[in-house]
C-alpha cells in the first residue's frame, strides 16, 4: 500500500500563510489600516481559481456584502482588454500595427497623425492624458472628440517613440481605431471577443448594468426578501458602491462613469471573471500566436533601443515571467499581478471600493503564501516593500527626483555596494538614502527624544540574488509602538510619506 504524502508548502498547501500570518488577516488588517469597505480576492494557480473571497461590505450605506459576484471596476486593467482587442484585429488582418492613427481617426492635430498604432499601446505617444486637463470633470460624460480636443493644443511630451507615459488619451484613441477596424462599437467587439466568448457572465460595461437581473436595495430598503420567493435572485451579481477618504473619514462617492474612461478604465466586472480572463491570455485562447503575444506582454523596446518596463498598461519586474497591471478611478482601486513562470503560475487579482489605494504589498504577500519563491525575503511585517520593474540605479534615481519635488531634504546617501567594491569586496547593489524634514521630525523628538534613533526617514533599495530588485522602507507604525508613540498623529501621515516615495521608486506607472 502506497501512503499517500500532501504537500507542505506552494502548489496545492492547504497553508495558505507566510511568515506565519494567514491571508485573511493580512486582508482584514490592510482593510481596517486604509478604512476600505468592501474588497474580493481571487487566486489563480493555472488551470485553476482555488480561492475567491470577499471581504466587508460592496456598499457602506445599504450594507450589502463583497462576494464573489460582486462587479468591481477593473479601472486600468481594462488596457489589457484594449490592447487583446487590438491584436485580435491585427491577427485578423483588419489592422497594421506599424499604421499611422491618421489612417483611420479624422481631424486629428498636425503632430499626432504619424503616431502609430504600437506607440499608442506602447504609451510611447507622448500625447496629454485628458485627465490633467484644468476642464475635465470624471464625474462627466464625454463625447471622445471633446476629450480630443481638451488636450489637442497641448505639446508633445516627447518625440513620439523616444519615451513612455501613461496617457489615457492614447487608450481612447485606440478604442475609436478597434471600431472603425472591426466595424462595430468597441462595447460590441470586446464584449462578443473576450467576455461572451469567454463565459465571461460579470463582466461588463456600465451601459449593460440594466441587464443585471437584481433586487432594488436602498439605504432605505436594505433587506434582501426575493431570494426566498424566485431562485434567480440567491448569491446576486451586484455592482459595488464607490468611496473616498477625507480628513474627516469615509465618504461616499457620486456613481463611477465609466464610459468617460473609454478605452483605459471602462470594464466591470467580478473578481473571479478577471481571472478567468486572466487565465486566458496565457495561451492561444484569445490571442492565437505567441509572437503576438510577445508584442504586448513584454517591456517596450523603443527605436533607439531603450527597454522600458512596460506595455499596454502592465509592468514588468525583475523576477522572471511577473508582471503586474493595477490603478484607481473615482471610488474604486484594482489589482492584477501575474506569476507566468511555468513552475510558478500563480495570479492575484484584488478588487476594492476605495480609491487611491495602493495594493501592490498587499498582492505581493498574498502570492507569498503560494511559493516562497515569490516573497521578498524580508520580514513584511517591520518593512513595507515592492519589487521595483527598474534596476536600482534608476530606482535610487526616482527617489530622489520625488523628494526634490516634493521639498524634502536628502542627508546622505549609501552605496553599500560602492563601498564593499572599495574594500576589495563584492555585493550585489545596495544603496540607502536619508532624508526628512526637521519641522516634522523635531515634533517626534520632542514627544520622546529616544525616537531620534529611528530618525531620518530612510528607504533602501537593493538587489537580491536572484535579480530582483526591492525598494524598501520601516514601517513606521509598528516602529513607534517601540516608543510608545504609535498614536502620535504625525506617524500615520510619514507612513503614507513612505509607501507613497516606495511607490513612486518601484513603478513607471
Amino acid at each position: 500500500m502506497n501512503i499517500l504524502t500532501l504537500p507542505n508548502e506552494g502548489r496545492g498547501s492547504f497553508r495558505v500563510e507566510y511568515q506565519g500570518i494567514p491571508i485573511d488577516r493580512m486582508i482584514v488588517d490592510f482593510m481596517e489600516k486604509e478604512s476600505i469597505p468592501g474588497m474580493t480576492l481571487a487566486i489563480v494557480q493555472a488551470p485553476y481559481i482555488p480561492r475567491i473571497v470577499g471581504y466587508g461590505v460592496s456598499n457602506a450605506q445599504t450594507g450589502q456584502l463583497a462576494s464573489a459576484k460582486t462587479i468591481w471596476p477593473a479601472a486600468q486593467i481594462s488596457q489589457a482588454f484594449n490592447a487583446v482587442a487590438v491584436m485580435q484585429l491585427f491577427e485578423r488582418g483588419r489592422l497594421k500595427l506599424e499604421s499611422p492613427v491618421s489612417q483611420w481617426l479624422d481631424s486629428l492635430p498636425q503632430a499626432w497623425r504619424a503616431i502609430t498604432v504600437f506607440e499608442l499601446l506602447q504609451h510611447a505617444s507622448g500625447i496629454a492624458d485628458y485627465r490633467d486637463s484644468a476642464g475635465f470633470d470624471p464625474q462627466k460624460m464625454y463625447e471622445p472628440a471633446e476629450l480630443v480636443k481638451m488636450v489637442a493644443k497641448t505639446p508633445l511630451a516627447f518625440e513620439p517613440g523616444t519615451d513612455v507615459k501613461l496617457s489615457a488619451t492614447n487608450f481612447l484613441l485606440l478604442a475609436q481605431i478597434v471600431e472603425k477596424a472591426a466595424g462595430q462599437s468597441y462595447h460590441d467587439f470586446v464584449t462578443e471577443n473576450q467576455i461572451r466568448y469567454l463565459g465571461l457572465r460579470r463582466t461588463m460595461f456600465r451601459e449593460d448594468f440594466p441587464k443585471l437581473d437584481n433586487e432594488k436595495i436602498t439605504p432605505e430598503n436594505t433587506r434582501h426578501s426575493l431570494f426566498t420567493k424566485e431562485g434567480r435572485f440567491i448569491d446576486p451579481a451586484e455592482p459595488a458602491a464607490g468611496t473616498r477618504l477625507i480628513p474627516d473619514g469615509l465618504v461616499a462617492t457620486s456613481p463611477f462613469l465609466s464610459g468617460t474612461l473609454k478605452g483605459f478604465a471602462d470594464i466591470w466586472a467580478s473578481a473571479e471573471d478577471i481571472s478567468t480572463w486572466d487565465i486566458a491570455l496565457a495561451g492561444s485562447i484569445l490571442i492565437e500566436k505567441p509572437e503576438n503575444r510577445a508584442l504586448i506582454y513584454k517591456p517596450t523596446v523603443l527605436a533607439s533601443g531603450k527597454v522600458v518596463p512596460a506595455m499596454a498598461g502592465w509592468q514588468f519586474q525583475h523576477h522572471r515571467g511577473l508582471m503586474d497591471i493595477k490603478g484607481t478611478v473615482p471610488g474604486y482601486s484594482a489589482f492584477l499581478s501575474r506569476f507566468t513562470d511555468p513552475n510558478e503560475l500563480v495570479c492575484v487579482t484584488l478588487m476594492c471600493n476605495r480609491e487611491g489605494v495602493d495594493l501592490s504589498n498587499l498582492a505581493r504577500r498574498i502570492a507569498s503564501a503560494f511559493g516562497k519563491k515569490l516573497a521578498s525575503g524580508v520580514d513584511d511585517e517591520l518593512f513595507y516593500t515592492q519589487e521595483s520593474v527598474f534596476d536600482v540605479a534608476e530606482s535610487v534615481l526616482r527617489l530622489r527626483g520625488a523628494l526634490k519635488k516634493m521639498g524634502i531634504p536628502v542627508f546622505a546617501t549609501f552605496d553599500h555596494g560602492k563601498n564593499a567594491e572599495e574594500a576589495g569586496m563584492s555585493m550585489a547593489p545596495a544603496v540607502v538614502t536619508v532624508f526628512g524634514s526637521p519641522s516634522v521630525g523635531t515634533k517626534l523628538m520632542q514627544a520622546n527624544p529616544a525616537i531620534c534613533l529611528e530618525l531620518p526617514l530612510k528607504i533602501a533599495v537593493w538587489e537580491d540574488a536572484e535579480g530582483s530588485v526591492w525598494v524598501t522602507a520601516p514601517r513606521l507604525d509598528l516602529v513607534a509602538g517601540r516608543y510608545q508613540m504609535q498614536s502620535h498623529p504625525i506617524i500615520p501621515d510619514m507612513q503614507k510619506l513612505l509607501e507613497k516615495l516606495v511607490g513612486i521608486a518601484a513603478n513607471l506607472y
